[in-house]
């Protein structure tokens, strides 16, 4: 079986006959795709998603490389299924046509958590064509929220894109600023007051609305600015 018949077989429901194999098997403990999901999320949870690499994950399952591509087809392949991974922990409400721009908000909320879980893995959701199943589910599952509350499809369909795309640029600028913030010469990432001191200290001749409103740019806590950010496109949407 070549790479993409592999993949694409992957994504079939389970063959009980296929999976029936009475050949001994070489290996006592023998890798599965789950076990390399796992392990590669530990990678990312306890290093960060720059340090996972096939080379890297397979010295985390104490193997070659070339054995993790029996079940991996290449790092995108890899990059799918743990997206896959994160959105089979997503709930999908029963959409509801007078609550659907809170139910949106929520799946996305449930989006950002398991994102931020991992740091920087939201960079594996970018230019990703989806097509694991779970991902797939959470599209369908937004899709059906959108047309319930009157959004036309092809609206709708972009609208998932532009918002799917926020959540991962959120996260993964957060999960660069908390890096940052780890280095001591770029503590002040995160430092709302310092941020406000060098506003404020800029030339008001210059700079007049920066050292005006320099409270309100450094405004927010928490996901504060996330959920400002959603809800425009929402209501945006909404008035289409």
């Amino acid at each position: 079986m070549n790479p993409r018949e592999r993949r694409a077989a992957r994504h079939q429901p389970p063959n009980p006959e296929a999976e029936a194999d009475p050949r001994p098997r070489r290996r006592k403990a023998p890798i599965t795709v789950q076990q390399v999901v796992d392990t590669a999320l530990g990678v990312v949870a306890t290093e960060g998603y720059e340090a996972l690499t096939m080379r890297r994950l397979a010295g985390a399952l104490d193997t070659g490389p070339a054995s993790l591509y029996a079940h991996v087809v290449n790092k995108a392949d890899l990059d799918e299924l743990l997206i896959g991974r994160l959105c089979a922990e997503l709930v999908l409400p029963e959409p509801d046509p007078a609550a659907w721009r809170e139910q949106i908000r929520g799946v996305c909320a449930q989006i950002r958590d398991q994102y931020l879980k991992y740091p920087g893995i939201s960079r594996a959701a970018l230019a990703m064509a989806p097509s694991d199943l779970e991902t797939v589910r959470v599209t369908e599952g937004m899709l059906a929220i959108l047309l319930a509350g009157g959004v036309a499809p092809q609206a709708a369909a972009w609208a998932i894109d532009a918002v799917l795309l926020y959540v991962a640029a959120y996260c993964l600028e957060v999960s660069i600023a908390r890096q940052r913030s780890a280095q001591d010469d770029a503590a002040w990432v995160l430092d709302r007051d310092e941020l406000r001191r060098r506003f404020t200290a800029l030339p008001a001749e210059t700079f007049p609305h920066t050292t005006r409103h320099a409270a309100e740019l450094t405004a927010g806590e928490g996901h504060d600015r996330f959920d400002f950010t959603l809800a425009l496109m929402i209501d945006g949407l909404a008035h289409r």
